[in-house]
């Protein structure tokens, strides 16, 4: 198994965005570098009630410059982040240095994990971008322990061209994979974006 990868014009195997040369900005916004001591925490508390209370292990999907995954890694949990740029993880691997994680270089929709299984698979902002989303929760499905959950964020972004996945169509396509979901409403907490915001945006805790 190996962590290389070349130069990829998609970070996590996702559409025509240049996540290479999105990495560098990329923490600008509130809720990606978490910056802001009550953006984080707000963040921090979120993920608190998402993850398993023991020391679990997360495998964190398009990790970018792995702002998520070391909030998880400071509350205890071991963690294995994912993210095609190699810029991104260039970041990500500077943010959890010292800490219980490991980052490794590849797709989000078929991370290089080879056989380990994981107690969370956490994802945020990603799989609205990846096709034929129903076949990947299938393959993070086999990623997951008996009892391991999914935690997804995610949301529908922009008004005159919406783009996302609405939390009822990916509640829809965790059931048959899922022992039950639990949708979480984010938009009405500002401070977890930074500013205040009108289009949906959620997450879904779901056991396997």
């Amino acid at each position: 198994m190996t962590d290389e990868c070349e130069h990829s014009g998609a970070g996590g195997g996702v559409g025509a965005v240049d996540w290479d040369a999105q990495a560098a900005g990329f923490d600008d916004e509130p809720d990606h570098g978490l910056r802001d001591p009550r953006v984080r925490a707000a963040w921090a508390a979120r993920l608190r009630s998402w993850l398993p209370e023991h020391p679990a292990d997360v495998l964190d999907l398009g990790c970018g410059t792995g702002s998520m995954s070391l909030l998880a890694a400071e509350q205890g949990h071991r963690v294995t982040a994912v993210d095609l740029s190699p810029a991104m993880i260039e970041r990500a691997r500077a943010k959890l240095a010292g800490r219980a994680a490991e980052v490794l270089c590849g797709p989000a929709e078929a991370p290089p994990v080879g056989e380990r299984r994981f107690d969370v698979v956490l994802v945020r902002h990603v799989l609205w971008m990846l096709p034929d989303r129903a076949r990947v929760l299938r393959h993070w499905r086999e990623l997951l322990r008996p009892g391991g959950r999914f935690v997804l964020i995610e949301g529908v972004w922009g008004e005159l061209h919406p783009a996302g996945i609405p939390a009822d169509r990916l509640t829809a396509l965790l059931e048959p994979l899922t022992a039950g979901a639990r949708v979480e409403r984010l938009s009405g907490d500002a401070v977890l974006w930074g500013k205040e915001v009108t289009d949906e945006r959620y997450a879904v805790v779901a056991t396997r």
